[in-house]
């Protein structure tokens, strides 16, 4: 985690799952362009119809991913909230977490009752992860066009993460990308956690990452019965 610290949260943090519960977090990272708002804006889209969700999205200066999601209905309005980190995003996600944590408490203070909450870091390298005090799950998402080696290199957020998601494979003819490659550097590094790939923006592109997350909410569910 690259801190000779340990994590402190402010006392309303402590405190764990709140009576009556609380929703289910799941942080997506991953680089610049990977495709990050486009599975949150399709995951909205995939399960809003049976589950009442949120957004949390960071960027350093602006509300951007926010503003997108919005633009693109994905959600009703007040259930989209933007977090500007004003620094390097690992700081948000993973080390001073306090700004996230209360625009999520906040987001489901104004909007009743949720099942999920979406946050979304903004864009950074293979080293992005989230503090586990933050999200109980992460995505960590690829893009082919970005080279076929990058799961082979490795790092944190292609390793570590609970899912990871290589996104765009319809640009692999284009790219020269090779998927087998991809797929056997990627099992070497994350052994049995699993990997899915996809094209998110493709008709039933979200399918595999919906699958996973309505696995993590039902065994989140049976935990929190």
């Amino acid at each position: 985690m690259h801190r000779d610290h340990p994590e402190v949260f402010p006392e309303r943090y402590a405190a764990g799952v709140p009576e009556g519960g609380r929703a289910l977090r799941i942080g997506l990272g991953g680089p610049v362009g990977s495709g990050k708002t486009a599975t949150v804006a399709a995951l909205c889209r995939a399960l809003r119809d049976r589950l009442r969700i949120g957004v949390v999205t960071n960027d350093i200066y602006t509300r951007e991913d926010a503003d997108f999601l919005l633009r693109q209905a994905v959600l009703p309005p007040e259930r989209i909230t933007a977090v500007e980190t004003g620094a390097c995003p690992h700081t948000a996600i993973r080390d001073d977490i306090s700004a996230n944590l209360e625009a999520v408490e906040e987001l489901e203070e104004a909007v009743g009752p949720l099942d999920l909450v979406l946050v979304e870091s903004g864009g950074d390298n293979l080293t992005a992860t989230f503090s586990r005090g933050l999200v109980d799950a992460q995505i960590f998402v690829i893009d082919v066009a970005g080279g076929d080696d990058i799961p082979r290199k490795g790092g944190p957020g292609v390793t570590t993460a609970d899912l990871l998601v290589v996104n765009k494979t319809d640009l692999a003819p284009h790219v020269g990308a090779d998927l087998a490659r991809m797929a056997r550097d990627a099992v070497a590094q994350r052994g049995t956690l699993p990997v899915v790939f996809t094209s998110v923006r493709a008709a039933g592109g979200i399918d595999p990452v919906t699958a996973w997350v309505g696995e993590r909410l039902a065994a989140w569910s049976t935990a929190h019965a």
